[in-house]
């Protein structure tokens, strides 16, 4: 196998090295109502070869392969226009463009659903689209603020003293979604404990959700769906700065400070960018019994992406990305944490990058893209509970040997991809894509005292091979199959993966049926050590644990309608997944040293179902809403145990029957925009650990229902705008959960539950804001 790899790449590179100067020139401008318009994308449709107007509007493409060639004029707020045109050796030609504006982009170009850049009404499976724009015009500083007004997810806050956050997709938990940092997956199960909140806003381009496993071009235990967040590419030479801070209801301070710049060669086949946050967040305490609610957070973030073109049909990708972290919940944090009552401390330092090759060859109908991407996070952490001075041997014991632990955490990728297409495949075109990537990720996690050991290294083999058939205009077939190779998994495991899409001008109809799996290891909240019923508790793995099997359906209904100054669209889907030899987890008593065990085991099976509706509307490009609405169930075949004290349940637990969210922006020309936004949580059972005999928690375990919640913000911006000097100058400010929205029984003291909290992740909090940036 590697030799024929080694022997495609040898001859792509021969191909593209062959190729001379044409001396064949393009050169234009760009007009939309008269008046030029500048940083306009100019590029050869099928290939890497670009480049973007300048301040004045025109540009120039050089040195172009001759032939019949397709030139794409494409901006941000305007309908893309393409022009068919013969390229001839030797000689240069004018060619001008004239845009129309687009009310509103609902045809965005994605890459997630199938590798490829495809038209969202193309696309056999939905994707869905949130721009960094949008990030920042509602106030989301960081990936889990802004995961939450996307549909069909849901993010949680799982622990009251380190606050970890987990992303749930169509009623499933975090280990069975997929999250992509530029398409490749070195969000590592320890990553997902805390990443969500250490990746800043300021340094993505868009993130793009699919939900359910339809691709097979994605790793098998994409169940829920795949997360693909796009972190900024330079497109021109431009600058942001940003600083902003936020008062807790009333008590405490959230500074945030970003910045990002970005280069563009003359030539556009070149260009770098930067970016760099820094934030400084003091803890929190609700209910003033002086241990925090939120924790207390320092980031510091550095990052660049970079590329360049050496050819007209070759690409080089680069990004890499800093990151350092201090977090500290519990009580008396200016000592050291083993000092506390109760407290979790975590030191994080975390590496990511990635590099990738692409090459398109045949006369565009062939592309070659190879990578490697990796994550590097080193962890030093803390958590304990001070024992009772009466209990002299553990009070002892607690100062001669704390509960200090370290990590060790490595996730590396690499892989190839090849896409060919078929121009005359029976009826229609067909996009053949064939891959095979490795996986590996080493994790070393330890606490002495609490003979706490995860050593876990896993290894994954993935092919895949995917057939994207355009069978009609109006119909399009995907199917494909992944093949994997598990250290964990005594068979190799194949997944077949099925989607359809029939379309017309207004209306998209999808279906699709997929498998999955997931191997028995330790994930995300698995890794968690947490503070129940005056104990301490942790997740092992059953010794005769199997790995978990899918199959899920969905079926959806878009429809969007344009008019001249309006549009209404919906979007209406349904999902169902059936899982066997599910993971559960259960109370399984106590270790040597006390401490409360609870194992993940397999049971039966489970099955979660429901459906997602999304609404949107645009007028004028000026006033937008999006909103979002889940309706679901999620049951175990047979009742698990999460308390030797109580009876089971069949239901999951920490899952809300309905979630949904909702944006509202108003952006007019004068410089004035606002923005309302709200995420809506329904009532869901959350299990809660009790000591009898402690005044701050219950006599005993109980399965508690919330009530619902419903949080609301708004952001009021204006922008000073220099366009003589090509500077704007922004102030805003605002609410975030304006009717304090949040929970109010948490338990209290040492020996609370730390897994009882649910609802929004803060309370009303004020902030206001300054950003200076290059127009």
């Amino acid at each position: 196998m590697n030799k024929y790899i080694i022997s495609i790449i040898i001859a792509c590179f021969t191909i593209s090295l062959s190729a001379q100067e044409s001396d064949a020139n393009i050169f234009g401008d760009v007009q939309a109502d008269g008046e030029h318009l500048p940083f306009v994308s100019i590029y050869i449709k099928g290939t890497n070869k670009g480049t973007a107007t300048d301040l004045s509007g025109h540009y120039m493409l050089t040195n172009l392969e001759p032939g019949k060639q397709i030139i794409v004029a494409n901006s941000v707020g305007y309908k893309p226009v393409e022009k068919e045109i013969t390229v001839i050796a030797g000689k240069s030609m004018e060619v001008n463009f004239s845009l129309q504006e687009e009310i509103m982009a609902i045809d965005d170009i994605v890459v997630t659903g199938t590798k490829t850049f495809k038209r969202k009404t193309d696309s056999p499976v939905i994707v869905n689209v949130m721009e960094g724009k949008k990030l920042e015009m509602i106030q989301a500083n960081t990936l889990s603020e802004g995961l939450v007004f996307q549909p069909g997810i849901r993010l949680e806050t799982d622990c009251q003293t380190c606050n970890y956050t987990q992303l749930r997709m169509n009623g499933l938990g975090g280990g069975y979604s997929q999250i992509l940092i530029n398409s490749r997956p070195v969000f590592s199960p320890l990553t997902g404990l805390y990443g969500l909140e250490q990746i800043p806003t300021n340094m993505i381009d868009r993130i793009e959700v699919v939900r359910g496993g339809a691709s097979a071009l994605y790793g098998a235990g994409a169940i829920g769906g795949t997360v693909n967040v796009i972190t900024k590419t330079p497109d021109r030479s431009s600058f942001a700065v940003n600083t902003s801070n936020g008062i807790i209801n009333g008590d405490a301070s959230d500074f945030q400070l970003s910045a990002n710049t970005s280069m563009v060669t003359d030539r556009r086949n070149a260009g770098l960018s930067l970016f760099a946050s820094h934030r400084n967040r003091d803890s929190y305490d609700h209910n003033e019994d002086d241990y925090s609610e939120m924790a207390h957070l320092k980031n510091n973030s550095f990052g660049l992406n970079a590329f360049i073109l050496p050819s007209h049909n070759q690409k080089i990708e680069f990004s890499l990305s800093s990151m350092y972290e201090y977090r500290y919940g519990g009580n008396k944090e200016d000592g050291p944490a083993f000092l506390a009552d109760q407290s979790e401390e975590r030191t994080h330092n975390v590496l990511i990058g990635g590099i990738d090759y692409s090459l398109n060859f045949n006369d565009n109908l062939s592309s070659l893209a190879v990578f490697f991407a990796g994550q590097n996070t080193d962890r030093d952490h803390y958590t304990g509970i001070m024992p009772d001075e009466d209990d002299q041997p553990s009070f002892d014991e607690h100062f001669k040997n704390p509960a200090y632990g370290i990590t060790d955490n490595q996730t590396y990728i690499g892989g190839l991809q090849i896409n060919h297409m078929l121009t005359n495949f029976i009826t229609g075109k067909n996009n053949l894509t064939f891959g095979t990537e490795y996986n590996y990720d080493y994790v070393f996690d330890e606490i002495e005292k609490y003979d706490y050991l995860i050593d876990q290294t896993t290894k994954n083999t993935g092919y895949y091979l995917q057939s994207d058939w355009a069978i009609t205009r109006s119909f399009t077939l995907l199917t494909g199959v992944r093949a994997d190779y598990h250290n964990l998994v005594d068979n190799l495991i194949w997944s077949p993966r099925v989607s359809a899409l029939y379309k017309n001008d207004y209306w998209q109809v999808r279906g699709s049926w997929s498998t999955g799996f997931r191997p028995p290891q330790a994930f995300d909240a698995d890794m968690h050590i947490a503070f129940a019923g005056g104990e301490i508790q942790k997740i092992q793995l059953a010794d005769d644990l199997q790995e978990e099997k899918s199959q899920s359906l969905s079926g959806s209904i878009n429809y969007d309608y344009p008019s001249e100054h309006f549009i209404f669209g919906f979007t209406a889907e349904g999902f169902y997944t059936q899982l066997t030899n599910a993971f559960i987890i259960e109370e399984a008593g106590t270790d040597d040293q006390g401490n409360m065990i609870m194992e993940k085991r397999n049971g039966s099976g489970s099955t979660v179902q429901g459906a997602t509706f999304e609404f949107r509307g645009n007028y004028d490009r000026r006033i937008q809403l999006e909103a979002g609405l889940t309706i679901q169930t999620s049951q175990y075949d047979e009742e698990v145990f999460w308390s030797e004290n109580l009876e089971g349940t069949k239901d999951y637990l920490r899952t809300p029957e309905e979630y949904g969210y909702y944006t509202l922006t108003y952006t007019p020309r004068s410089g004035f925009s606002a923005a309302l936004s709200g995420v809506y949580t329904g009532s869901m059972l959350v299990p809660h650990y009790g000591l009898a005999g402690d005044p701050g928690t219950p006599k005993m375990d109980e399965l508690f229902k919330t009530s619902s919640f419903f949080e609301n913000n708004i952001k009021l911006a204006y922008e000073f705008s220099w366009l003589e000097k090509g500077v704007g100058f922004e102030i805003y400010g605002g609410l975030q959960n304006i009717f304090n929205q949040y929970q109010d029984d948490f338990d209290s003291g040492k020996n609370r539950d730390s897994g009882y909290i649910y609802g929004p992740s803060r309370p009303r909090t004020v902030f206001f804001g300054i950003k200076l940036m290059s127009l």
